[in-house]
C-alpha cells in the first residue's frame, strides 16, 4: 500500500476533499514510519494538512501509529514531558529544575526529545545533569530515527508540520499524566481533544516559553487538557509582579548557581516553581494550582534535605 490514498483524501480540491479518520491517520502514518511511503507523498499530506490545519483525529491517529511503532523503549513514568522548542528566542531551560522538582517529590518524570536552533545557553541536552538522578531523558533520535527524520523536513518546507504536535502527544513512557507547552494557543484545545480520543485522562497544556512546558510566573494564563477525562480551562494567576520577559536577551541564568543557592533572582525561580507547581496539579499531587504552587514552593526551599520528598 502507498500514501496515495491518503494523499487523495485530503487534496481532492474544494467539495470533495475531507479530514482523515483515526483509522486513516494511524494507517497514513504507520507507512510513513516504516519506510513505506514516498518521500513527495509525505510532503505533499503533511503540508496539505498545515494549509487546512489537522483535526483532532488526524492528531490522535498519527499519535496512536507513533504509540505503535515505538513500544516499551523507556521505562514507565508517572508523568510524561515532551521538549520539542526550537528558535534562538530561549534561555537557560529552567523547567529542567522543575522537573527535579517534582521527582523531587516522589514521581517518576520522563523527558523526552529534540531541541534545534537554539544558543548554547538554552542547551537542553548540556544541562540534563541539573535535571537530577531521577528524571529520565530519552532523546528522538534514538528513540525514532524515522520520526526524528520527519522532524528534519521543517528545514526542506521551511515550515512546521503535524509531526511537531505529534511527538508532544507522544507519552513513549506510557505515563498517565502528561504536561505539554505549546507555542501557539490555539493547539491548546486540538491537543486536549486528540488526548481524549486516545483514552488519556490527566494533561495539563499551556503556552509556554518558545513552546516549552515553562510558566510565565508575571502572567495570568489558562492550563488547557483534561482532568479525570474531563476537559479543564483552569486560570492560572500570575505569581510575581515583575512584567520582565520569561527570556531575557543577555541576561543567561546560570542553572547550577541557582540551583544551590549561589543566584538568587525571584523571577527564574518563580518560573521553576510556578512550572512544577502545573506539574503537580496535573498529577494531583493538590487539589488546586494555588495549593500546587505553595507545594512547589516548599520542596524548592527544601531541595537540599533529601527526607522532603512528600509523594
Amino acid at each position: 500500500m502507498t500514501l496515495a490514498p491518503f494523499v487523495r483524501i485530503v487534496a481532492r480540491g474544494a467539495g470533495r476533499a475531507r479530514a482523515l479518520t483515526l483509522d486513516e491517520a494511524r494507517d497514513a502514518m504507520a507507512l510513513i514510519l516504516n519506510g513505506k511511503a514516498a518521500p513527495e507523498a509525505i510532503g505533499a499530506l503533511l503540508m496539505v494538512l498545515r494549509l487546512r490545519g489537522e483535526t483532532p483525529e488526524e492528531i490522535a491517529g498519527f499519535t496512536a501509529a507513533l504509540r505503535a511503532h515505538v513500544s516499551g523503549a523507556i521505562p514507565a513514568a508517572d508523568l510524561d514531558w515532551p521538549s520539542y522548542a526550537a528558535g534562538r528566542s530561549r534561555g537557560a531551560p529552567l523547567f529542567l529544575l522543575s522537573a527535579r522538582l517534582v521527582a523531587q517529590a516522589g514521581y517518576r518524570v520522563s523527558l523526552h526529545g529534540w531541541n534545534s536552533h537554539q544558543s548554547a545557553a538554552a542547551s537542553v541536552r548540556a544541562a540534563l545533569d541539573l535535571a537530577g538522578p531521577d528524571v529520565g531523558y530519552a532523546p528522538l533520535e534514538t528513540l525514532c530515527p524515522a520520526a526524528f527524520d520527519m522532524l528534519g523536513l521543517r528545514d526542506t518546507f521551511g515550515l512546521r508540520s503535524c509531526i511537531n504536535t505529534v511527538l508532544r502527544m507522544w507519552n513513549p513512557s506510557g505515563a498517565p499524566v502528561s504536561v505539554q507547552g505549546v507555542f501557539h494557543p490555539s493547539y491548546r484545545g486540538l491537543q486536549a481533544r486528540a488526548a481524549e480520543r486516545l483514552g488519556q485522562r490527566n494533561l495539563a497544556i499551556i503556552k509556554g516559553g518558545g513552546g516549552e512546558f515553562e510558566r510565565h510566573p508575571s502572567k495570568d494564563i489558562c492550563v488547557f487538557g483534561l482532568r479525570d477525562g474531563a476537559h479543564i480551562q483552569t486560570p492560572a494567576p500570575a505569581a510575581t509582579n515583575n512584567t520582565r520577559r520569561l527570556h531575557e536577551t543577555g541576561h543567561a541564568i546560570d542553572l547550577s548557581a541557582l540551583w544551590h543557592g549561589h543566584l538568587n533572582d525571584a523571577f527564574a525561580i518563580a518560573t521553576v516553581t510556578g512550572t512544577a507547581g502545573l506539574a503537580l496539579y496535573a498529577l494531583k499531587a493538590a487539589p488546586t494550582v494555588e495549593k500546587a504552587d505553595k507545594l512547589a514552593r516548599a520542596l524548592w526551599e527544601a531541595r537540599h534535605q533529601p527526607e522532603s520528598r512528600t509523594a
